[in-house]
């Protein structure tokens, strides 16, 4: 590697894809980046460097980091922009290999990057070169005992946990009064934020690639989690959004499997923090005591992220997870017994290896009874290094995408169901932004953040509520999973 050169004027923009977790990441680079001086510019078109945080889950999210790559590389023709360098999950995934194949790239950089970007953009930027990641199975680098990862986890790249091994950087934010420094920069003006409290999954689903390139399970201290909920709360954050990739393993290599259900009155205690909101539940480790803290603990939103993948025994054992039609209707009878408002979301994927028409009958019946608020759907398709991949009697494209039109139009039918049922209800909505219209938009207790529909709230006397404000509301019609209110 060459020296980077001095540059009297620095840029950067984040540009980032896929889910809140990555949010969380391009939120720690953009704040160590501020601190080595860097401006964080929004438009990377006005930006020395754009630095793409690309998403690596499924084909489609794989297609639309490469357009990105692409789409900032052109700005390189006749804009300001100098240089595109791709981080994130495609990048740590595919390193190399993706260099090769997008030179508009000027650089591909794996989570081990993160601590050095700033030297690493400066490189670049002066004309130097920086290699490429070489990727590797990320699981390795840990111990394969959950007890003994903590003490190895300070010398492993955990984007997202708040870089608090090294000195508080003056322009992250102010310093908490003790405990961990934090470092992040926010990317937006939004009044929630995504906090991560874990990264990597222990799990072994056969479709999933996430444990390869994310890691093993690790949890973040919780020490960490409240000093960076403190610091959001500073930046105006109304709502937490808790997020890892499977928040009901939080603490177990902590020695504690408890651990999430002390942290969340610890984290709606915080000044400033109005909601706390849990994300990705997986139903083989849902326990009652974790059901009972967040509906007992005031400030924990009565909404349940649940991967249930699908809902055939035997196809759920070829997945390599637990649960059948049965086991998932008791928990949801479980779920609305300690929260009758629940909303609970799920994704389920279709056309897997294998699946018959039985299975997808059964499939069918289960969104049918569950009264699901959110479904996602998905099409099966291979993932470089999983086991599914391996497997025979896969479908023909052509019934894997009948199957996804099919079950889609199911659930787009069964979520406005479930909408329409809460016609009369009154609801808590935190203000997002006011359109045109003069509507509020936001989102009820029940709805997670980007994904889950939007709560439109017009009429009510008084001041006019600002952005970030709660407003309690009755709903009184829908629009497909949204909801139309009226202020009280």
């Amino acid at each position: 590697m060459t020296s980077p050169s001095p540059l009297a004027s620095r840029s950067v923009a984040l540009v980032t894809l896929g889910c809140t977790r990555n949010e969380v990441d391009s939120e720690e680079l953009a704040g160590r980046l501020q601190a080595e001086g860097w401006t964080l510019v929004d438009d990377a078109a006005e930006a020395d460097v754009a630095v793409v945080n690309t998403c690596g889950f499924v084909e489609q999210a794989k297609k639309d980091s490469i357009d990105a790559l692409l789409e900032a590389s052109d700005l390189k023709e006749d804009g300001r922009t100098q240089a595109v360098v791709a981080v994130g999950c495609l990048a740590e995934r595919y390193g190399k290999d993706l260099a090769e194949s997008l030179p508009e790239a000027d650089a591909v950089l794996g989570f081990d990057s993160y601590q050095d970007m700033s030297t690493h953009l400066r490189t670049i930027l002066g004309g130097g070169h920086v290699a490429s990641h070489t990727p590797g199975d990320r699981r390795r680098l840990l111990p394969l005992t959950p007890a003994a990862r903590q003490q190895e986890a300070a010398r492993v790249a955990l984007p997202g946990h708040g870089a608090t091994l090294e000195p508080y950087a003056a322009g992250a934010g102010p310093a908490p009064a003790s405990g961990p420094r934090v470092v992040r920069a926010r990317l937006d003006g939004r009044p929630w934020a995504p906090l991560k409290i874990a990264s990597g999954c222990d799990r072994r689903c056969t479709f999933c690639a996430i444990p390869m390139f994310r890691g093993a399970f690790v949890s973040r201290p919780p020490a960490d989690v409240l000093a960076e909920a403190r610091w959001l709360a500073t930046q105006g954050v109304k709502e937490l959004f808790l997020v890892s990739e499977n928040s009901t393993s939080y603490g177990k290599d902590l020695g504690d499997l408890g651990l999430l259900e002390k942290l969340l009155p610890e984290l709606t205690a915080v000044e400033g923090i109005e909601r706390v909101r849990v994300s990705y539940l997986q139903p083989a480790e849902i326990r009652p005591g974790l059901l009972e803290a967040m509906a007992g603990t005031p400030g924990v939103v009565p909404y349940y992220d649940i991967s249930f993948q699908h809902a055939s025994e035997r196809l759920l054992r070829r997945m390599r997870r637990f649960g059948s039609r049965p086991a998932f209707l008791d928990l949801l009878a479980r779920v609305r017994a300690t929260a009758p408002e629940a909303g609970i979301r799920c994704n389920v994927i279709v056309g897997f290896p294998g699946e018959t028409e039985e299975d997808v009958e059964e499939l069918e019946a289960f969104l049918t009874e569950a009264r699901l608020d959110v479904v996602g759907v998905f099409g099966y398709s291979d993932e470089d290094g999983t086991e599914a991949q391996g497997y025979g009697e896969k479908l023909p494209a052509s019934v894997v995408a009948d199957r996804l039109d099919r079950v889609s139009r199911l659930v787009e039918e069964l979520n406005a169901q479930r909408a329409e049922e809460r016609v009369g209800e009154v609801v808590e909505v935190l203000v997002e932004e006011i359109d045109e219209d003069g509507r509020l938009v936001g989102r009820a207790a029940f709805q997670g953040p980007d994904v889950d529909g939007v709560t439109y709230v017009g009429g009510g006397g008084g001041p006019d509520p600002e952005v970030g404000d709660v407003v309690a509301a009755v709903v009184v019609a829908t629009e497909g999973i949204d909801l139309v209110a009226e202020r009280r």
